[in-house]
């Protein structure tokens, strides 16, 4: 595999977590634990992983603002959360895809698989 993935969490616990796996699986991992980390002209990720509840900050409304710039909308953010409406949240902001907290690494890597591949 092949891709970089920008993980997006104010959890260093799940950033380490996240980025083993990932790493393990092929792809370079960038990560960031505040909205203004979150640099897509520089990093140009393929995929966002993006938690709901940052600090401070609501993930959804950065969801939002990535799917309405025409330099970032083509990018799959799938959002990460505890919540049990995750899904419906998502949906709601854009997101191209969910995942509950806690959450099956082998799921994290399938969803991250297909939606680079379909990004391919």
């Amino acid at each position: 595999m092949t891709g970089r993935v920008m993980v997006v969490d104010d959890e260093p616990a799940i950033l380490d977590v996240l980025r083993l796996i990932l790493e393990d699986d092929g792809y370079e991992v960038v990560t960031a634990t505040r909205q203004d980390e979150i640099r897509t002209d520089q990093t140009r990720p393929d995929l966002i992983l993006l938690d709901i509840w940052l600090s401070g900050v609501n993930g959804k409304e950065i969801c939002r603002q990535l799917k309405g710039d025409p330099a970032t909308r083509h990018i799959p953010v799938i959002l990460v959360s505890a919540n049990r409406d995750t899904a419906a949240i998502a949906e709601d902001c854009g997101a191209d895809g969910s995942i509950s907290k806690p959450f099956d690494l082998d799921a994290v890597l399938d969803l991250v698989r297909r939606h680079l591949d379909r990004a391919a």
